[in-house]
């Protein structure tokens, strides 16, 4: 039988609990975006980088598995395409340390209702993909409407922010922020990017 299992039978890989544990690392890197503009300690600690350290271990565990399985229970290229998207919030979150610790930022409690606002939408974005499995898709699209609707308030809170930030006249001040605006902006872009094939999944399970 153990002979039947390894070379006869497709290997099967429990995708749902797989996808779910790289959205809760995804939403932890998020949590600690949102706890280093509170706490700067926590910026210390290193939590962001252990994090996405993590976050990438767990995605290329999940591609490995998606490269060897026959049997996928949603659209093998849906789930590629969720997983990549994953990672690339995480990338982005740490992108976003690695630039303003380039740039010497000690602070970034300035930008924390755009954080959590962010933060709103990991947290939802998780929610969603736990609700995946329950194959729910009406009530992924009411969650990722919502998603689609805080990255538009983002949009706005960014704008908002270098408009004011025009109003300076030191320069380089101008630039540094307005790159780590951009960077918040790219965050949030990521999850609604994450969230429209997620949608996409959703509908595909009527």
């Amino acid at each position: 039988m153990n002979f039947i299992n390894k070379f006869i039978l497709p290997k099967e890989v429990d995708f749902d609990t797989a996808l779910q544990a790289q959205a809760r690392i995804t939403r932890i890197i998020v949590s600690d975006l949102h706890a280093t503009c509170i706490d700067e300690e926590v910026k210390n600690a290193g939590a962001i980088s252990q994090h996405a350290d993590e976050a990438r271990l767990l995605k290329t565990k999940n591609m490995n598995e998606l490269l060897d399985v026959f049997i996928a229970p949603y659209d093998k290229e849906s789930i590629y395409r969720l997983i990549t998207q994953l990672d690339w919030i995480a990338l982005s979150v740490k992108h976003f340390q690695l630039e303003t610790d380039a740039y010497g930022v000690t602070t970034i409690s300035e930008y924390q209702s755009i954080i959590e606002v962010i933060l709103e939408m990991a947290n939802l974005l998780e929610q969603c993909i736990t609700r995946l499995s329950t194959k729910s898709p009406r009530t992924i699209s009411l969650d990722t409407d919502i998603i689609h609707d805080q990255y538009d308030h983002v949009v706005v809170l960014c704008a908002q922010s270098v408009a004011e930030l025009l109003k300076n006249d030191d320069c380089k001040y101008i630039i540094v922020h307005r790159d780590i605006l951009w960077q918040l902006k790219e965050i949030a872009k990521r999850i609604h990017v994450t969230a429209n094939t997620l949608e996409d999944m959703a509908i595909k399970l009527i």
